[in-house]
């Protein structure tokens, strides 16, 4: 098969779903296509779970079990079987956000910890991840980005952060296990970079175990990784990189125009593409130094990513380039890829139900935003109901 018809086997990439699942995939995915429907479903969702209508069941039966592995890791255990069994790897995503309490920042800790050193023994398991303001209350961040002071209560939770950094990313250390930490708006990304690099600066000597996420649509990227990489190879130490477009953009936007400053986003989607590709080629001419994870749902980007493995003589399953995309999307690539022997992870969100929901919710927000990603699930869901004649 070709290199640039590889994602249209919709037999590979749909091997694991039964029928009523791609029936299934097909309405869901025609449900987030209506953006209305969309905003509509997520008032009302949000409304009944606040006040405990019994709806988790049919939650859980429709678009939490397509796009989360379960309620909790063991829930997910048969999923990544599954998954490894197709050459696919799993990064388990503890997906529950929007809390505000130290009690739930150190549950959140603990939980990465137990996840890190549950897959040690588990090789389909090589990434362990969580966002930074799970561990941590966001205007710390903020105020620590836009170089206000802390009162020395601030100053205290700071210190729990970086002392949960610390913990996670020393059992990633010990267990061999590469941590993947999430951007998140760009007014509190400043403090997290920072953080990172020093956890990147002690626990990456040897090899990169801290990975940070470069978000592409944002202008400046590539020019921070230039820096750092150039700061690395000063002080000695390696660079891993979870590289995307990005999550964030409409509130971005809104924010710089509310505020009056310079978005920090991308003019164009060309714009995004092209920082993202640089991105990826400047990795590429750098493997020695900064490892990769390309997380990305772009069928073009993946293409580009390959044929420079192809050019370089970079094998397929070199363990320091890695494919990405989220459970529930994107089959076409990652399963395509796996079986070509490529290393692929899909990142597998969990948590209870009703924690887990506001990911869910933003995760349907942003595909009806993402021009042509919803049609393209349709189009492949189609092809493939067609093919087993559904």
């Amino acid at each position: 098969m070709s290199t640039n018809s590889l994602f249209d086997n919709t037999e590979t990439a749909f091997q694991l779903k039964s029928d009523s699942e791609l029936e299934r995939a097909y309405f869901l995915f025609k449900m987030i296509s209506n953006e209305p429907l969309v905003k509509i479903g997520s008032a009302v969702t949000k409304f009944a779970l606040n006040i405990n209508l019994p709806v988790e069941g049919l939650i859980r039966s429709t678009v939490f079990d397509h796009f989360c592995g379960g309620v909790n890791e063991l829930d997910c255990m048969p999923t990544v079987d599954r998954l490894q069994e197709v050459g696919v790897s799993s990064v388990l995503d503890y997906s529950v956000e929007g809390k505000e309490e130290e009690e739930q920042f150190e549950a959140t800790t603990k939980k990465v910890i137990e996840l890190t050193k549950f897959a040690k023994n588990k090789e389909a398991m090589p990434f362990s991840v969580f966002k930074p303001t799970g561990l941590g209350m966001f205007k710390i961040w903020q105020k620590l980005t836009e170089k206000e002071a802390l009162t020395n209560e601030e100053k205290d939770l700071w210190n729990n952060i970086v002392s949960r950094y610390d913990r996670i990313s020393k059992v990633a250390h010990e267990c061999n296990i590469r941590i993947l930490i999430d951007a998140e708006e760009s007014w509190m990304q400043d403090a997290a970079d920072d953080l990172c690099e020093k956890m990147m600066e002690k626990y990456n000597k040897e090899r990169p175990i801290i990975f940070n996420t470069l978000q592409c649509y944002r202008w400046d990227r590539l020019d921070y990784l230039k820096g750092l990489h150039k700061r690395a190879k000063e002080k000695g130490f390696k660079l891993g990189f979870k590289v995307v477009r990005g999550a964030y953009m409409e509130k971005e936007n809104d924010r710089a125009l509310e505020k009056g400053y310079k978005t920090p986003i991308c003019e164009s989607k060309k714009a995004t593409d092209d920082n993202f590709n640089n991105v990826l080629k400047y990795i590429f001419d750098n493997l020695d130094d900064i490892e990769l994870f390309a997380g990305t749902h772009n069928e073009s980007s993946t293409y580009i990513a390959m044929d420079i493995m192809k050019q370089k003589s970079i094998s397929k399953s070199d363990d320091r380039v890695w494919f990405g995309q989220l459970f529930g999307m994107s089959d076409h690539i990652s399963f395509n890829l796996g079986a070509e022997g490529y290393n692929v992870g899909k990142y597998i969100p969990f948590g209870p139900v009703k924690d887990v929901m506001p990911y869910l919710i933003r995760r349907a927000e942003e595909n009806t935003s993402v021009a042509g990603q919803t049609s393209r699930e349709l189009t492949l869901l189609k092809k493939e109901k067609e093919r087993r004649n559904l």
